[in-house]
């Protein structure tokens, strides 16, 4: 028996089978949709987000949990004696991990706190790695180890298939959105060392295109991919093209395909889609 419990958050795109086999403890952000405020994968699924987002009359705000959950989340794993590790969503998504770093001093457990320097699956890689350590009585050492090593390895990148989400939540001004709007500009922007940082720009899907082919060229050049995970908003079609695409290539390696979670697909808008993979 593990004396090490994982705690994380629900932007991490673990699947519930994942969780229940790990017994991962997991803290919802919370989403408001034009004041009303739902809680994630409680009041609100992933699946059922994008519809309502497309429907409100503003861009929804997402929130990190509060301090109190997280703290009666610690206390929980802990109850017996067990450390706990929490991974959460990268802080420049989201504030949970600072939420997290305030609940540990409050918790009576003994807690460590882990900033993914990603989202989606590409947290999921690192808490999937830590239970199951944790589940062969690794110490913590050890395992935050393992998990520096799997961010090193790690590739994330979203392309953003419109502009007006990232209009709306002020991340491109209204000025460049119009143009980008009338170019359908399209772009694709890569997860580093916690930053988001845009790769590729290009008019039309084609560019987008093009650019994940160098990726496929880039990932049949690497060493053992352990791991592919596919997520996207309302794009169900363009996940399962990627999984064929790469399931030929990697025939042995599990590619999951996720609905990305509220936080993420709020930056993405519909149609986003996001490719995490990490090597040996």
């Amino acid at each position: 028996m593990s004396n090490i419990k994982i705690v994380t958050d629900s932007a991490t795109g673990l699947t519930q089978a994942e969780i229940d086999r790990y017994h991962i403890g997991v803290v919802p952000l919370t989403v408001m949709i034009d004041d009303v405020i739902y809680v994630d994968g409680k009041t609100i699924t992933s699946d059922e987000f994008p519809d309502m987002m497309a429907n409100a009359k503003a861009l929804p705000k997402t929130s990190q949990p509060p301090i109190g959950t997280f703290v009666d989340a610690f206390n929980e794993a802990g109850a017996d004696g067990n450390e706990v590790l929490c991974i959460n969503i990268t802080e420049s998504m989201s504030g949970t991990v600072h939420a997290a770093h305030q609940a540990a001093m409050l918790s009576t457990a003994d807690v460590t706190i882990v900033d993914s320097l990603s989202g989606d699956r590409g947290s999921a890689f690192q808490i999937l790695a830590a239970a199951e350590l944790a589940e062969s009585g690794a110490s913590m050492s050890e395992i935050t180890a393992e998990i520096k090593k799997i961010q090193q390895h790690s590739k994330a990148y979203l392309a953003v298939l419109n502009m007006d989400n990232l209009v709306a939540g002020g991340r491109i001004s209204k000025a460049a959105g119009m143009v980008t709007s009338l170019l359908n500009v399209k772009i694709v922007i890569e997860i580093i060392d916690g930053q988001l940082e845009i790769q590729k720009k290009g008019r039309g899907i084609k560019p987008i295109n093009r650019f994940f082919d160098d990726v496929y060229a880039e990932m049949a050049k690497a060493n053992h991919i352990k791991a592919i995970g596919i997520s996207h908003v309302q794009n169900a079609e363009r996940a399962a093209e990627m999984k064929a695409v790469l399931a030929e290539k990697f025939p042995d390696t599990e590619i999951v395909i996720h609905a990305i979670s509220p936080v993420l697909a709020t930056h993405g808008g519909i149609g986003a889609f996001c490719l995490f993979y990490y090597t040996e």
